[in-house]
């Protein structure tokens, strides 16, 4: 990121002063690196280095960089994390401590199975539990995200038609206040995209959704709550019309954390779901990764889904890979999926049991709902009230004082506090939307309630150049994009041409 220059009033700015580890003195204490075992044949010469420029420094001063480092950070372990439809719960260490087990991490998927029983077993009661929650016949593991699993879904989508010969059904349809990843996984599977506008409520309007359903369309992708935390209470219309047609119903599981074991998916007329194991089954998905997005099908499709799936043999009480599946779309994944992710959320579910499922979405719905009615007195709340487990404020109150929302969430970080999803569903002028999750405490709400209502009154030229009290001030997003230094050699050499 770039820093940018900022002008005006400076209120106890903090400082980078933390050095890369590359420009430390070296202390002569470092790992001595061998040569490179090409004698043995194990390394080709080519690919051998001279050297390695490695900085040369102590355990106690690499210990020290990186404990720095995280103390700069902010995480879900140090304080609530509200970003809106990303779900990010804190989560329990046992999950972790699960995923870090020499028999979850010590095995090879290229085992035999008869010496991987239980990673398989594991495997096949989590597709089990999936299915169940999801109201679905049978769940793959394989996809290795949310996104993945949509252009999984997808791909089936595509198979069922085929197989039935209607080639001609080339479009998904999307509501306006669908994930961004929808349009993206539908054009990569080579979908035509037709978005349609939602009503007054901020839900489907069933009108515009008739008149799109064509010969031509495939399927509609929709999750629900949706990006509004808004509930669609006329699903079972809208799956409806797209069966009368001989489409399918997609569900985008991004929000299936707001009716976890309250409704189902499959209850409600969807063909084909995701379930975001990053989300709303408690592994942690910040920097990116890890991530696991198992598609689960109805059973007039469970023939087309990916292959190998975990069967188990009951007469000789024994797990194997099942490759069986006659129309499936064949592999999407190296080996089986991410192993890690299922294991934590395996844990999860097994740990909370089933009363506590239910308790999450009741919870993550009443720490939203709280929320949203201390906040909508300060800020407007768009389209219907009634929410669930996240809800879409605006900062357009702000434009009066020549504020926008971004200058909101950057003073939220002089708070300690990390600032909420902004500018999405772009429905929603200047949009702030808000996910507490159901493992926040009524005090950590609290604390940010009361944040946004003092910086919704505080003097404009404060917010202007926030954050004051962070690490770095505010940086200019904009150049980041255009002009990336993704690493320190990339800093090296566009310092030395200034």
């Amino acid at each position: 990121m770039q820093q940018k220059e900022v002008k005006g009033p400076v209120y106890q700015q903090a400082k980078f002063d933390e050095p890369l580890l590359f420009e430390y003195p070296d202390s002569s204490k470092g790992v001595i690196v061998g040569t490179c075992p090409t004698g043995q044949g194990l390394v080709p010469a080519a690919l051998c280095r001279e050297k390695l420029d490695l900085p040369q420094l102590s355990e106690v001063e690499v210990i020290r960089h990186y404990m720095r480092l995280s103390q700069m950070n902010y995480g879900v372990d140090l304080g609530i994390y509200p970003l809106g439809s990303c779900t990010m719960k804190y989560t329990p260490k046992i999950c972790e401590d699960m995923a870090a087990l020499a028999t979850s991490t010590d095995i090879h998927p290229a085992q035999d199975e008869s010496t991987v029983q239980g990673a398989l077993q594991m495997m096949y009661e989590l597709q089990n539990m999936l299915a169940e929650l999801g109201g679905m016949a049978e769940v793959s593991l394989q996809p290795a995200a949310g996104a993945h699993g949509e252009y999984t879904g997808l791909l089936i989508v595509q198979k069922y038609h085929e197989v039935k010969g209607e080639t001609e059904r080339n479009q998904i349809i999307l509501p306006d206040t669908a994930h961004g990843t929808n349009p993206a996984s539908a054009t990569m599977v080579g979908y035509e995209v037709v978005e349609i506008k939602s009503n007054s409520d901020g839900t489907v309007d069933l009108d515009s959704l008739k008149a799109a359903t064509t010969n031509k369309t495939a399927a509609f992708m929709l999750t629900n709550p949706n990006t509004l935390g808004i509930f669609e209470n006329e699903v079972s219309e809208i799956a409806g019309i797209l069966h009368d047609a001989g489409a399918l119903l997609y569900y985008d599981g991004a929000n299936f954390n707001a009716i976890l074991s309250k409704c189902r998916p499959g209850d409600m007329g969807y063909d084909i779901v995701h379930f975001n194991l990053h989300k709303t089954f408690a592994t942690p998905h910040g920097g990116g990764g890890p991530g696991s997005g198992p598609v689960g099908v109805c059973e007039n499709l469970t023939d087309y889904l990916p292959v190998p799936m975990v069967a188990k043999d009951n007469r000789e009480n024994r797990y194997f890979l099942d490759y069986d599946r006659a129309n499936t779309v064949g592999k999407v994944r190296s080996f089986f999926g991410n192993f890690g992710v299922m294991v934590k959320a395996y844990t999860y579910l097994r740990v909370i049991g089933r009363k506590g499922v239910k308790d999450v979405a009741e919870m993550a719905v009443l720490n939203a709902c709280y929320m949203k009615e201390k906040l909508k007195k300060h800020y407007p709340l768009p389209n219907k009230d009634a929410r669930k487990h996240e809800f879409v404020l605006s900062g357009e109150n702000m434009a009066s004082k020549g504020l926008k929302t971004l200058d909101i969430a950057k003073r939220l970080i002089d708070y300690g506090l990390h600032p909420p999803t902004i500018y999405f569903p772009i429905i929603v002028h200047e949009a702030i939307m808000i996910e507490p999750t159901e493992t926040e405490p009524k005090a950590e709400l609290d604390r940010f309630i009361d944040a946004m209502i003092k910086i919704k009154d505080e003097d404009p030229a404060l917010l202007h150049d926030a954050p004051h009290n962070a690490v770095v001030r505010r940086l200019d997003e904009v150049l980041a994009a255009k002009d990336p230094i993704l690493s320190y050699m990339m800093l090296r050499e566009k310092l030395a041409k200034q």
